[in-house]
C-alpha cells in the first residue's frame, strides 16, 4: 500500500480565460513551494429541528469555499503571475528603462487553476477560481527570502489523470533569493542596520454566494492595503522622529539573486504607525517599526515591483 508523500508533492498552475473554467489543454507552469495549506472547506449545516428524544437528526454540507497559502522562496520570474495577481497591475516592458521592466498597483483581476500532484499515488487535486487574496514576504538576517500567497478559490476537482492535452513547463528562476545580497533605502538613503523586513499586500476578496448554488459566483475585491514592518539596531532617534512627528518618506530594498537577477520592492509613500526601542536584556537594542504603505501621486502607485535580469 502506498501513502502519500510530501516529497513527491509538486504544483502547477494555470491563467483562466473565464473565472473557474480551466482552459482547454491548458499549458502548467510549475508553482515552486515549500509547503501549502490550499484546500477546500464547506460551511455546516445543522438542523435546529426540537425533538423529544433531544437528537439532531439532519446535517447538511452548505457553501463550498477554496482556500489557503502557497509558502514559497522567492525566486526570479517564477512568481511574475502572481505578483500581478497580488498588485492586480501589469508588467510594462523595458520601462523606466530597457532591460528593466515594472508593476505597479492597479484593477485587472486575474484567476487561476492550480493542481495539486501526489505523484507517488497519481492522484491530482485541482483548484479554479483561484485569486490571490495576499502577498507576503520576509527578508532576514542569514536567511533565504521567503514569500506566501494566500489564495481564494470557486471549487475543487480530485482526478487520478492530467487535464487531457494538457502540457507543463519547467522552473525559470533558478536558486532563491537571499538577505545578504542587495540594498536597503530609506527615505532614499541607504541604511546597514536593518535586521529585518516584512511587507504584505491585502486586497480583501470575499466570495458572493447566491440561491442555487453552492459555489461562489464571483469574488469581490477590496482596496490594495500595503503594509509592513521593518527592524533595525537602534543607533539614534531618527527613525522613531519620523513616526513622532508622522513624516512621510519612502522605503526600497533590492534582492539579487545569485545569476545577478534584481527584483527590487519600492514603497514610495510611507508613513510609520509605531517605533519604539524596547529592552529585554542585555544583548543589542532594536526598533521595530511598522508601515503603512500610501498612494503616492508621482508614481499612480503605493507600491513599485522591478525586475531587472543580469
Amino acid at each position: 500500500m502506498s501513502f502519500a508523500s510530501g516529497s513527491n508533492h509538486s504544483m502547477a498552475y494555470v491563467a483562466e480565460t473565464t473565472f473557474g473554467t480551466t482552459p482547454a489543454t491548458p499549458v502548467f507552469k510549475p508553482l515552486r513551494h515549500t509547503g501549502t495549506t490550499l484546500g477546500l472547506s464547506k460551511d455546516n449545516l445543522q438542523s435546529e429541528e426540537l425533538r423529544s428524544d433531544r437528537q439532531i437528526a439532519c446535517f447538511r454540507h452548505g457553501n463550498k469555499q477554496v482556500g489557503g497559502d502557497v509558502s514559497s522562496e522567492l525566486t526570479y520570474t517564477d512568481f511574475d503571475d502572481f505578483l500581478e495577481a497580488a498588485t492586480c497591475g501589469t508588467w510594462s516592458i523595458d520601462d523606466p528603462a530597457l532591460g528593466t521592466d515594472r508593476l505597479l498597483a492597479g484593477i485587472v483581476r486575474r484567476s487561476f487553476t492550480i493542481e495539486r500532484k501526489f505523484g507517488d499515488i497519481n492522484e491530482y487535486i485541482r483548484f479554479t477560481g483561484c485569486e490571490v487574496n495576499s502577498f507576503s514576504l520576509t527578508v532576514a538576517p542569514n536567511a533565504i527570502v521567503t514569500a506566501s500567497f494566500s489564495m481564494i478559490g470557486a471549487d475543487q476537482d480530485p482526478s487520478n489523470a492530467i487535464v487531457t492535452g494538457a502540457t507543463y513547463g519547467t522552473a525559470q528562476g533558478g536558486c532563491p533569493f537571499d538577505s545578504f545580497s542587495g540594498a536597503i533605502l530609506e527615505g532614499g538613503s541607504s541604511i546597514g542596520i536593518v535586521t529585518s523586513v516584512d511587507l504584505s499586500i491585502e486586497n480583501s476578496i470575499e466570495p458572493n454566494f447566491v440561491v442555487g448554488s453552492k459555489i461562489t459566483a464571483g469574488n469581490t475585491i477590496g482596496r490594495s492595503n500595503a503594509t509592513g514592518s521593518i527592524t533595525a539596531y537602534f543607533e539614534n532617534t531618527d527613525l522613531m522622529n519620523k513616526f513622532i512627528n508622522e513624516t512621510a518618506t519612502s522605503l526600497e530594498f533590492d534582492l539579487v539573486s545569485e545569476a545577478g537577477d534584481t527584483l527590487k520592492f519600492t514603497l514610495p509613500n510611507v508613513k510609520y504607525g509605531s517605533g519604539q526601542p524596547d529592552v529585554s536584556g542585555d544583548g543589542s537594542v532594536t526598533i521595530s517599526l511598522d508601515f503603512q504603505a500610501l498612494y503616492d501621486a508621482a508614481t499612480l502607485s503605493n507600491i513599485i515591483i522591478e525586475r531587472t535580469a543580469a
